[in-house]
């Protein structure tokens, strides 16, 4: 349906949408400032990527970003 050129510019799509829908639910607050101190998403996002790029796994990705967030929050 769609010529080699167009495939090529559309397969950027899911990569330049995915940050713009995750930005805002773990930098904002809900006031809708910026919240970088005592922010516990942070952290958790940090401890999520970096079980990504070693695991190459995504459901590692999700849970070891769901069990160190819900870990952050119960012990602070």
């Amino acid at each position: 349906m769609f010529n080699d050129r167009i495939r090529e510019v559309l397969s950027y799509v899911p990569s330049a949408i995915f940050p713009a829908i995750i930005f805002p639910a773990i930098f904002l607050n809900n006031s809708g400032f910026i919240q970088l101190d005592d922010n516990p998403k942070i952290l958790a996002s940090i401890i999520a990527m970096i079980i990504g790029v070693f695991s190459k796994n995504v459901l590692a990705t999700i849970f070891s970003g769901l069990f160190s967030y819900w870990t952050i929050i119960f012990i602070f």
